[in-house]
Parts: C-alpha cells; structure tokens; sequence
C-alpha cells in the first residue's frame, strides 16, 4: 500500500487505540515497533510519542521531539550518537521540505501529561517545522524536530495546560511567517536584495520582495531574538536552504554549503549591519556535527 498523508477515513483525533495492532489495522500507524513511519524517498507519515527519549518534550500544540537511534530500549538512554540519514529521521526531514502532514500518536507513559492512562490516542497531523542535530542529555548526538499542531482540528489536549508560542503564526503547512517589524526594516536597509546571491525578485506594480531570515531560530527551543544581528535579507532560496540545514554561515561571514564544505558566497553587507557571530555559531551547531 502507498505511503498515506493525512488522517485516515473513520478516524478523528483523540480516538482511542489499544495496542500497536489497532493502529496498525487502522491505517494511523502502521509499524509495530518502529516510533516513526517514513523514507528519505517518501517522507514520514506518522509518529508515535512514548517517552522512549529523554530529550523529547511533549507541550500539548507542539513537540520537540528526538528522532530514532542510538537507543537502549531497556534504560531508554542514549548509547551511541544518532544520524539524519536513519530512515525515520530522514523522512521527518524530507515532510518538512516538501510540507507533509504527519500523524501523531501519544503512548502511555509518565513523561507527559497529555499521554493517555493506557493504550494510545491518535492526537491527530501535525507539521514538521523545523531539525537540527545537537549533543543530547546523555552526551551523544541526537537529531531533534519540532512538530506542530496544525490548526482547524478538534482539540485532543486540554487547552489550559497547552504551553503557547506565540512567536510564530502559521502561513501554510511548514512555511513560517517571520515578517516582524525588525525584519522590514532589515529588507528595506537591503532595497530587497539578497545579501548571499544579489537577487532582487520583482513582483507585482514594482514591488520587490525578500525574506528576513532569523540566523538563529525564533521560538522554543531556540529562543533566538528578533534582533538586527540575528538577522539577514534573503531571497526564498536562500532562507530556505539556511532554515533546512543546506547552508551555514562562518565566522568570517561566508556562506557555505553544509554538506560540501564549499562556499557559495561572502555576505554583502550594508551600513553598521552585521551578523552577531554567536547567532551564526549557535546555527551551526544545529546542523555540524563537533
């Protein structure tokens, strides 16, 4: 059968399921023992919350939630370092590109205070927003992804211990909205030109159009600030290849290609503006390893 996104007919969120097998039958969650159902090729259709890692958090609307490997499933610690190219991990990170639901499913257990007394509740789709890697509370590398609620469903979690972030406001599935008055005027300081590649996208009656790109993530659990040297003027190509892990920027303020090594361009500044080196040290730490 192909790989479904979305939620499967006969099935609404916080419906109750008794075991792996019930989800299984049900089209929600099809492996039996695998947390996450997906392919680099594919993408990844669902997950199961658990409690199985020690670094994810469960906040009801969103989860920060630690990708698969490198687990001792007896002490549910980390024992070996985990990798974005592990099947599971890879598919969350191909749903966030290509902006696939992903339906989420909490287990029993006592890390959380939205996970059922027994059995397992489908909790209904949620979007993959954002990954990067980081050294866990065990001290190995883990791959951690943040999945959030998508809106118009029923609420399965009780609203008044939902933790808020009110930082971002959703435009699409797995498209942020960052457009904040500091980044307005970071795009006008720029004239909407692309401080990596130089472009300046024409749009409608001579409107131009940029992105402001926030170096170091805004919201949980990131934190950055919405601030002149956490940001720069990008086009989409560009935002988007730094908010998906395929460039990171130096500390000489060259963009470089994360997966090669190879540069694609020194940053073009204007005015006092420049980057806070410790916003680009901070998101390079998300995606290499050391």
């Amino acid at each position: 059968m192909a790989r479904f996104f979305g939620t499967p007919d006969g099935v609404h969120p916080g419906q109750f399921f008794i075991d792996r097998r019930e989800l299984h039958d049900a089209f929600v969650h099809r492996p039996l023992q695998a947390g996450i159902s997906g392919t680099a090729a594919e993408g990844a259709d669902s997950i199961v919350v658990s409690g199985g890692y020690v670094d994810d958090e469960d906040h009801g609307s969103y989860l920060i939630y630690t990708g698969h490997g490198g687990n001792d499933p007896n002490t549910r610690r980390q024992i070996a370092d985990q990798s974005p190219d592990a099947p599971g991990n890879a598919g969350l990170i191909t749903s966030m590109i290509r902006g696939l639901p992903v339906r989420v499913v909490r287990g029993q257990h006592k890390g959380s205070p939205f996970a059922p007394a027994r059995g397992y509740v489908y909790s209904g789709l949620y979007s993959v927003v954002s990954w990067w890697t980081r050294k866990g509370r065990d001290g190995y590398r883990v791959v951690m992804f943040r999945l959030d609620a998508i809106e118009d469903q029923a609420h399965v979690e009780p609203a008044p211990a939902i933790t808020p972030d009110p930082e971002f406001r959703t435009a699409v599935v797995s498209r942020r909205v960052r457009d904040t008055a500091m980044a307005r005027t970071i795009k006008e300081l720029y004239e909407y030109t692309c401080q990596v590649c130089g472009t300046q996208i024409d749009a409608f009656e001579g409107r131009l159009y940029a992105e402001g790109a926030h170096v170091r993530p805004l919201g949980r659990p990131h934190l950055g600030e919405d601030a002149a040297a956490n940001l720069l003027c990008l086009c989409p190509n560009h935002h988007t290849q730094l908010d998906v892990g395929g460039m990171v920027i130096t500390d000489d303020m060259v963009a470089l290609n994360a997966g090669s090594d190879a540069p694609i361009a020194q940053l073009r500044w204007r005015k006092s503006h420049r980057l806070d080196l410790a916003n680009a040290a901070y998101h390079r730490t998300l995606w290499l390893a050391g």
